[in-house]
């Protein structure tokens, strides 16, 4: 009986292995050959008669060479995501970009009620949303409004954040501006390099002693000593007048910041109306003092109070403490229906949780005037009236706070105020555009 024959198991391992080995030596010689054919193959002839390029503009050459060898920024963090204002922006429509829900918002809006900085985002403010890596829920939220001061949102417990404020004082160096009138003094002082913030609040300083379009004409001059801000030598964009002067052909205007924050003539004399202390008439119990550690009383939670609340029954007419413009009319989920009125450009005044307001914005108002009436909107515990100041952007307790409330310099104060007056009087004799202490 013939049987076929079939290679055992060993012997079928032996042969693959061996044609392994072949075909390994096949292509190790076919490489070689290839390696010595090209190697021993002569250089192609234009390459011995090449010439370098010639750069007509080597500057811009050297400029797409720097862009293009430069390295490639790395990627934000896709839990970190930043948002900066534009003109048109609002915050219900900024948390929708970014994917984050209007309860959130509401929250973050919340823990803000003593602060309503989210009240007034401006164009160039930034909002920097932190999320958790794992579950992409927001921990915290920053608004960058300048260099010098930001505000930060930190998640606390499930459904609640509270803020950090973040105000750096800076270095703050001296500038006298100085100026001759051409047109009109708007334009002349824009010229010089004053912002128009600073030109309508040295305006509205002289209200009371200067009718710009009629006792300043061509030739007449100015000076003015302001104070800039910077942080680490950058500056921060905030600035104080320190000192004015105005000089017509009869007579001679003049503005001097003294250390209560008040702004007098050379003599001594208030270039502002006196405050009044309180914004209502008759008395009210204070039901909520100013207190920066204060527990709030829905929440339980630390929350500044940077105001003080008078219980009274709603609709008592609310009138503002001093002369000054509408800045803002809002009807805010938590503080309600309020008016800011602003004072020659570093007092600002807030009435908050009212029943109607009866003014609008950038109306002009006098000490005295009635702006609203009272009432118990927003979260409130019973009707009440919360009202704060603010000095040069620093909440500051109503009842104490050094406000204007006489038309002079106190005598006690006198002697230093002349001192402060020369100082400032030295300095602007000097040529101007110096910049001191720089």
């Amino acid at each position: 009986m013939n049987a076929t024959w079939k290679p055992t198991n060993r012997q079928q391992k032996k042969q693959r292995r061996n044609r392994r080995l072949l075909l390994f030596v096949v292509i190790l010689l076919v490489t070689g050959f290839w390696v010595y054919s090209f190697r021993s193959s002569p250089l192609p002839e234009i390459a011995a008669v090449a010439k370098p390029a010639v750069i007509e503009k080597p500057t811009e050459f050297l400029n797409q060479v720097a862009v293009l060898t430069a390295p490639l920024p790395k990627p934000s963090p896709d839990h970190i995501l930043k948002r900066t204002i534009q003109s048109g922006d609002n915050l219900s429509a900024i948390f929708d970009s970014v994917k984050i829900s209007q309860t959130i918002m509401l929250q973050i809006v919340a823990a803000d009620e003593s602060l309503l900085a989210l009240d007034i985002l401006q164009p160039g403010n930034v909002l920097t949303f932190t999320l958790d890596e794992e579950t992409r829920q927001l921990i915290q939220m920053e608004l960058f409004i300048h260099s010098a001061h930001q505000v930060v949102y930190q998640r606390v417990g499930e459904n609640s954040f509270e803020y950090r404020e973040i105000v750096l004082p800076g270095t703050w160096e001296s500038q006298l501006l100085a100026g001759e009138i051409e047109g009109s003094f708007y334009q002349s002082a824009i010229a010089v390099g004053l912002s128009d913030h600073e030109t309508g609040n040295i305006a509205y300083l002289f209200k009371n002693k200067v009718n710009f379009g009629r006792d300043l004409r061509a030739g007449d001059t100015f000076q003015v000593i302001r104070s800039l801000q910077l942080i680490d030598g950058r500056l921060t964009g905030q600035s104080s007048i320190d000192a004015v002067r105005l000089f017509s052909r009869k007579h001679q205007y003049s503005a001097f910041l003294f250390e209560n924050g008040n702004y007098y003539d050379e003599k001594g004399e208030s270039l502002a109306r006196a405050f009044q202390r309180y914004p209502f008439r008759g008395h009210f119990r204070i039901s909520s003092p100013y207190n920066l550690a204060r527990r709030h009383p829905i929440t339980k939670r630390i929350a500044p109070h940077k105001g003080v609340d008078f219980g009274m029954p709603v609709g008592t007419p609310i009138y503002s403490t001093g002369d000054g413009v509408v800045t803002r009319v809002k009807n805010h989920p938590y503080a309600g229906k309020y008016v800011e009125v602003k004072h020659d450009g570093r007092y600002l005044t807030r009435y908050l949780h009212l029943h109607r307001i009866t003014v609008k914005r950038g109306q002009k108002v006098k000490r005295g005037e009635r702006i609203a009436l009272s009432g118990n909107t927003g979260r409130s515990t019973g009707p009440h009236l919360h009202y704060e100041i603010h000095i040069k952007g620093r909440a500051v307790n109503p009842i104490t706070a050094k406000i204007p409330m006489a038309i002079s310099i106190p005598k006690g104060k006198y002697k230093a105020f002349k001192q402060r007056v020369a100082e400032l009087q030295s300095l602007m004799e000097q040529s101007q555009f110096d910049l001191i202490g720089s």
